[in-house]
């Protein structure tokens, strides 16, 4: 009867309102999908790369369709086997007389009710599926590495290409097999096959029948994931090698027991079936079987392993799993393409500058000065001309040949910021018809500056030069299209609509000329999609959700829509298989303006090799400003096998191979027609002239070559001779690292200068320098080299050398003074690690912002030094004044002179004695008035920073140094009023115990005080 059912029917009303909700719910949904595909049709059709787009998408759906299909199948399959197992007679129970109410409401659309669930976890099965096709695509068309792995002997194509998508699979049949017995399990106990009252049996032949099959699949299946988790264990940390890749335990203990653990569960799953069915016709020895698995699972595949590594293993780790590191450290170098470093000692030990620092043209002519990432500012001051121009945060590094010559140059893009339009500027109009695009490549020497400190422009500039007394008067790195449609600095909503049908209608601001007049221009690229029709003008008006694609008069039957105009958006669209470096860097190629970025094919089941997170490598003091943030990305697998280009003007994206070996790439190309990827021999030979090497690859490769340098299992086991990647060297205590830096230089052992990638690197734990490291390209070929100093250096590393440089006396005088009481920033440039004459050249530009509005950073001084980073140090107007005083100083120390005094670097040691007084004719006059006044400050404040630096206290040795500052200010000051009396010796008398006669007051180092 209607009433005795535990459902109560829904009105019509109820029915219908629903009916609708759902109608008009999905056909939103339905609209936004059919809107984005066709979207993104279009546009991969503009940049002629359409079988991207078809193959994802077929993946996709076949993925959805299958997997979801095959799951709905598996439930709704045993739910309906299991409705048709029902016994006919049910005994009475109060049980079943309560049950009796759902089967009467379940029975009439049974089928219905088992459609619906089947669907719904189809639906999902299918959704998770279709997030496989990448998975998918490498199964497919995945080849061999030609490298077996160290314990099987199996190619790692298998590891890389075939076990992510099996042991997915895998999953897959668990979750079924699982969702399978608990509807299963469920329509039984309904419809009466299984009880939990009453007389008899609890389960019916037929039930038990069933649901034990389904459990003997699941154990059939436990065995499977016993077989191709031995293969796994070959990516699995190890914890006592503190290594990936199986250990002595793993290999000795867990694999065996593995094995074991794989038969026993064929055993358990036949027994189950025979036991259940064919013999006893019970649950008791199937369940006692599967207790014995998991008894099984873990004495054998827990205890035992844990009882070998810990009694076996640990109290000679070193030796037993000496084996298991030299794999995982020949399995990483390979896996990350540090196999051919090539490696050099680096005695590094001459100290004093040698006179050929003067003479020399590889090195200290190419020394860069400009750096990318503080002259930004002085770009967009200097050449943006209107406010909306932008340079970004930081300017990138490349190299050109101007006049016969090779050097570095500091490059920008000058690129519409919408984020500065003025609020009258800024309506829908102006910002997508009128301000479409940026001007120009500007560029600057790295080693050259003019006119007070500013950058020599030499390119980008939007007018006539001829009354630019700061610039080159001609254009020396020519662009035949200056026009920048397309940057880093587009935005997600930044499209722009173009396009004319009278060509003498120019509706685009293209550059400002004379005093706030402008030029106008009307694209004529062949990127865009073209929305002429009402249709395309529709659809667009859907997508961006603005009804002036209809309605306003800029749009016109000749109108191109241009969207996805960042660089490594675009590219990253085109390629979504890659992962994309975070440093895309513009180039003039061909009189084209083009971006260039680097992409990376990359893997997590190399066996053996170190897993690292792309974002936590690769995160910097650059990172985010100007550098895009890598994802958290596992990897232990990583190729720079693609250099890909956008053009700036139209868009075109092209996929160079840069890798011809990588099996990755091969297996992605093929995947999408073998045609997608251009091959290397056709890269332009002007276009390859600017390819660099890629900044976070070098990031990730050098850190671990911080370890991994070590290739002897006993030493890396010990760590002893690991090193560390230095912090910031003027920010030491920000904890962030310093950032590698691009120079055009000759290191020693190379045949020339090239433009390579370096960094500086120190032992661990320690401030001293332990090794340089570059890449470069050699004959088109990628080659990591370092320049390895010895255990025990002198040389003093970044950190130590910004602070034994800026904290000499003479030279804190005259930062002090350019930071005009206050009134101005100092800044530091990139601190360079030069090696030269066998020993370190270090190079610091020292730039000057002053704090008034709309200021800009000028390189005002360069601080130089030569040898440990203390003894010799100068601060010079320029490059050549600087080396010019360092060889003086080699002089001198050459012939026996004590180097020179510089104020000490660091404060007074406590209980120390003061020098001797000067005796006879030389002697002094005692200090009187306001000198005298002076001097006794400058003493109590020397004692102050020795008590700060004693106790620890941060924030009162910092007081204290300012303190210190403005008291040798205040004693150089009365020092000056004192006027010398006829015959007193030549050098004013100083206060006791702070320096010699005739110099300034020592500055304390400020290094921050000891403490815990």
């Amino acid at each position: 009867m209607r009433s005795s059912s535990p459902l109560p029917r829904m009105s019509r009303r109820g029915r219908v309102t629903i009916a609708v909700l759902v109608g008009v719910f999905a056909l939103f949904t339905l609209l936004g999908w059919g809107v984005q595909a066709w979207t993104d049709w279009l546009w991969f059709d503009e940049v002629d790369y359409t079988q991207v787009f078809t193959g994802v998408l077929v993946t996709r759906l076949l993925l959805f369709v299958v997997i979801g299909l095959a799951m709905a199948v598996i439930v709704g399959g045993n739910l309906w086997l299991a409705y048709r197992l029902r016994p006919r007679l049910r005994p009475h129970s109060v049980e079943q007389a309560t049950l009796e109410r759902y089967r009467m409401a379940l029975t009439p659309r049974l089928g219905t009710w088992i459609a619906v669930v089947a669907a719904i976890v189809g639906l999902f099965a299918g959704l998770s599926a279709q997030s496989r096709w990448n998975q998918w695509l490498l199964f497919r068309n995945g080849g061999d590495f030609g490298v077996k792995d160290p314990e099987f002997g199996v190619d790692v194509g298998f590891y890389v290409f075939q076990l992510p998508f099996w042991r997915y699979l895998l999953g897959v049949g668990f979750t079924a097999v699982v969702l399978a017995v608990v509807g299963a399990l469920a329509m039984h106990y309904i419809f009466g096959g299984v009880r939990l009252q009453g007389v008899g049996d609890r389960m019916t032949n037929a039930a038990r029948a069933h649901l034990s099959t389904l459990v003997a699949v699941f154990v059939a299946l436990k065995a499977i994931a016993y077989v191709l988790d031995r293969r796994a264990m070959l990516l699995e940390y190890n914890e006592g090698a503190k290594l990936y890749g199986a250990g002595y335990a793993d290999v000795n203990a867990l694999l065996p027991a593995k094995e074991i653990l794989a038969y026993i569960s064929v055993v358990v799953a036949v027994a189950i079936i025979i036991f259940s069915n064919a013999w006893m016709r019970n649950l008791v020895w199937p369940g006692i079987s599967l207790a014995l698995l998991g008894v099984s699972a873990v004495a054998i595949g827990g205890i035992y392993p844990w009882a070998v590594q810990t009694f076996e293993v640990k109290p000679s780790a070193k030796e037993k799993e000496a084996p298991y590191i030299q794999r995982s450290i020949e399995a990483t170098r390979a896996a990350f393409g540090l196999a051919d470093t090539k490696t050099t000692p680096y005695a590094a030990n001459n100290l004093t500058p040698p006179a050929s620092l003067a003479t020399d043209t590889s090195v200290v002519p190419n020394a860069r000065l400009l750096d990318p990432q503080l002259v930004s500012e002085t770009y967009t001051q200097l050449q943006q001309v209107r406010g909306f121009y932008d340079f970004g945060p930081k300017l990138d590094i490349d190299r050109y040949g101007v006049n016969g010559k090779t050097s570095d140059y500091v490059v920008g893009v000058r690129e519409i910021n919408y984020g500065e339009l003025t609020d009258q500027q800024n309506t829908w109009i102006n910002r997508h018809t009128v301000y479409t695009h940026g001007y120009g490549l500007v560029a600057a020497p790295a080693n050259q500056v003019v006119c007070g400190g500013q950058p020599f422009f030499v390119s980008g500039f939007l007018g006539d030069r001829t009354q630019e007394a700061c610039s080159s008067q001609t254009e020396q790195i020519p662009a035949n299209q200056p026009r920048i449609y397309y940057g880093e600095r587009m935005g997600d909503d930044d499209y722009a609509i173009v396009g004319q049908p009278d060509p003498e209608k120019k509706a685009e601001f293209d550059r400002p000329v004379g005093e706030g007049g402008g030029e106008f221009y009307t694209y004529t690229g062949t990127g865009g999609v073209e929305i002429g029709s009402f249709t395309r003008r529709l659809l667009y008006a859907i997508k961006e959700q603005e009804s002036n694609f209809l309605l306003s008069g800029a749009v016109n039957e000749d109108s191109k829509l241009l969207y996805v105009r960042n660089p490594r958006d675009r590219v990253e669209k085109v390629a979504p298989f890659l992962t994309l470096d975070g440093d895309p860097y513009p180039a003039v190629v061909d009189g084209r303006v083009q971006w260039i970025v680097d992409g990376y094919t990359t893997a997590a089941t190399f066996p053996y090799a170190e897993r690292v997170n792309l974002r936590e490598e690769t995160t910097d003091e650059l990172t985010g400003r100007g550098t895009f943030q890598l994802a958290r990305e596992d990897v232990n697998y990583i190729r720079n096998s693609v250099k890909a280009t956008v053009d700036a003007y139209d868009g075109t994206v092209r996929l160079y191979e840069f890798d011809e070996n990588d099996p990755v790439l091969k297996a992605w190309n093929k995947a999408f027609g073998g045609d997608l990827v251009l091959p290397k021999k056709d890269i332009p030979a002007e276009l390859a002239e600017h390819f660099r090497y890629p900044n976070d690859l070098f990031k990730v490769q050098r850190n671990l070559l911080t370890k991994f340098h070590v290739t002897d299992p006993g030493d890396f086991y010990s760590a002893q001779d690991f090193w560390q990647v230095p912090n910031v060297p003027d920010a030491p205590d920000s904890g962030q690292k310093q950032p590698p830096y691009y120079l055009f230089t000759q290191f020693p052992g190379q045949d020339g200068p090239r433009f390579q990638l370096t960094s500086a690197v120190t032992p661990n734990k320690r401030e001293n320098l332990a090794a340089l490291i570059s890449g470069s390209y050699v004959d088109g070929q990628p080659r990591l080299e370092v320049l390895e100093l010895p255990d025990q250096t002198r040389i003093s590393g970044p950190v130590q050398v910004h602070q034994q440089m800026t904290n000499n006396g003479d030279i804190r005088g005259q930062l002090n003074i350019l930071a005009a009481s206050g009134q101005a920033q100092v800044l530091y440039g990139n601190l360079l690690s030069l090696p030269f004459g066998n020993g370190m050249l270090y190079v610091e530009p020292v730039y000057v912002k002053s704090n008034n509005e709309d200021a800009f950073p000028q390189l005002q001084r360069v601080l130089v030094s030569y040898g440990d980073g203390g003894s010799f140090v100068a601060l010079a107007n320029n490059l050549t004044d600087g080396i010019k005083q360092l060889v003086e100083q080699g002089k001198k120390a050459a012939q026996g002179a004590p180097p020179p005094t510089t104020g000490g670097t660091n404060p007074p040691t406590t209980g120390g004695t003061n020098p001797p007084p000067p005796t006879g004719d030389n002697t002094p006059p005692p200090l009187t008035g306001e000198l005298a006044a002076a001097a006794e400050r400058v003493q109590d404040a020397i004692g102050e920073v020795r008590a700060a630096q004693a106790s620890g206290d941060f924030e009162r040795y910092g007081r204290a140094l300012k303190a210190l500052d403005e008291a040798m200010s205040a004693f150089q000051q009365a020092q000056g009023q004192v006027t010398p009396a006829a015959g007193t010796p030549s050098g004013s008398p100083t206060p006791s115990g702070s320096a010699s006669p005739g110099s300034t007051p020592p500055s304390p180092s400020t290094s921050p005080p000891a403490g815990d």
